[in-house]
């Protein structure tokens, strides 16, 4: 199976879009603000995934500040789990950051996300903090120095 992968620096043209905001919804529910959101990001970049011209995983981040860069969102169409899709969508992410010269970036999950923790965990991120947010759910802060 032939996966390709493509990096943007600003919102990718409408048909990959399109393909972040179907695969969002199938792995999160609920998008109505997710464009809002990504508008309103500083120097935000995606990272996609595609099986032919289907959007199969992406991982979305923004600057903090001039030093440290948020991974904040992504994922992977379950019927492309474990092809390594998610860690060249980190590895390339993170190859880029230290080209543009970050010197960490950081993220969060969840336990829910047992996945994603563990993947952030064996690819060098430590936990910083954790919290429980005004809805109740335990946070889980990760970092890694690039």
């Amino acid at each position: 199976m032939k996966i390709g992968y493509s990096l943007h620096e600003s919102l990718p043209q409408d048909d990959i879009l399109k393909g972040i905001f179907d695969l969002h919804y199938k792995l999160f529910g609920n998008s109505s603000d997710f464009l809002s959101k990504m508008k309103s990001k500083p120097q935000l970049t995606i990272v996609v995934a595609q099986h032919d011209d289907l959007v199969i995983g992406y991982k979305i981040g923004y600057e903090l500040n001039q030093n440290n860069y948020y991974s904040w969102l992504g994922g992977v169409d379950s019927n492309y789990r474990g092809y390594g899709v998610a860690s060249k969508l980190m590895d390339l992410q993170h190859m880029y950051l230290k080209e543009k010269g970050y010197s960490a970036v950081q993220t969060k999950t969840m336990n829910k996300w047992r996945g994603m923790l563990l993947l952030n965990i064996k690819n060098g991120f430590d936990v910083i903090e954790t919290y429980t947010n005004k809805e109740g759910l335990h946070k889980i802060i990760l970092q890694k120095r690039l």
